[in-house]
């Protein structure tokens, strides 16, 4: 009988990776099966801790659906000792692995209604498992919204993804980029330009949020003139996490923990505290 992995929030795991991908010059994304009879049953927002013995331990979000039972994904940038570490591993490696931790985006709650997902760069890792899992339950929601902003085309992840979502029939999306390159024949600007153009119901729309720490003030504004309540408005904090236990106080902002109270929050818990937004 297989035992659920968040059950011991203390445990580390071993898990293998089963395959890498490589997404641009300094991100990758790694596929990794759970040993030991273990499963991950992760929610849309949620994330792990992975370590490299003898080198340390980091947060990733995972990046792939909770349909998806077998194994899960995260994705890697390239920025520091631990991260460069898992860049130089190959399938058939093993990683150390807890949790999952923290809230996740409220999937139950936003059955029957509708979504607009708003994703600045690296926010789109997270939201990639709540895209994919409304997909596979498509018939759950409502209209669904995919907007997504990057500094340059070649910053793009997932671009196989992002054609598959543009193709869909029940899916509205649009991208934009900061800097375009003479190939790029799409929207140009800040993603907060594209959300005005959006036609929605704000009484039965849930708009998440995920990007730069820069971002979320602008795109909440918009989104608030389109009379969207502040509690569905959601946001990812993924803010100085460590420990993922709210023990060793990096992640906290003033009376919450981002990796137990959060990382997902509405905007409503979070608006009068300066540090958040």
């Amino acid at each position: 009988m297989k035992t659920i992995l968040k059950d011991s929030l203390y445990t580390q795991v071993r898990g293998k990776i089963l395959r890498i991908r490589q997404l641009t010059e300094l991100e990758k994304l790694f596929e990794i099966a759970l040993l030991e009879g273990q499963s991950l049953d992760h929610e849309p927002g949620q994330f792990v801790l992975i370590s490299i013995f003898g080198v340390g331990e980091a947060p990733f979000s995972v990046c792939s659906s909770p349909t998806k039972r077998d194994s899960f994904e995260i994705t890697v940038r390239k920025v520091g000792r631990l991260t460069s570490a898992l860049h130089l591993l190959e399938p058939g490696d093993e990683v150390g692995i807890r949790g999952p931790y923290g809230r996740g985006f409220p999937i139950t709650l936003m059955v029957g209604n509708d979504i607009l997902i708003v994703g600045g760069g690296l926010g789109i890792v997270p939201l990639r498992s709540l895209i994919h899992y409304i997909i596979d339950n498509r018939r759950n929601y409502g209209k669904v919204d995919i907007l997504l902003g990057c500094r340059t085309p070649q910053n793009m992840l997932f671009g196989d993804e992002v054609e598959h979502w543009e193709e869909r029939v029940d899916v509205d999306f649009s991208c934009t980029v900061d800097q375009a390159d003479p190939e790029w024949t799409g929207n140009i600007g800040r993603i907060t330009s594209l959300i005005p153009g959006i036609n929605l119901d704000p009484h039965r729309t849930f708009a998440t949020v995920v990007g730069p720490p820069v971002m979320y003030k602008f795109v909440i504004q918009e989104l608030r003139k389109k009379q969207i309540p502040d509690r569905q408005i959601l946001v990812s904090l993924e803010r100085r996490m460590k420990c993922g236990l709210g023990r060793c106080g990096h992640c906290q902002i003033e009376h919450l923990y981002c990796c137990q109270d959060g990382p997902v929050f509405t905007y409503e818990q979070i608006k009068d505290i300066k540090e958040a937004i």
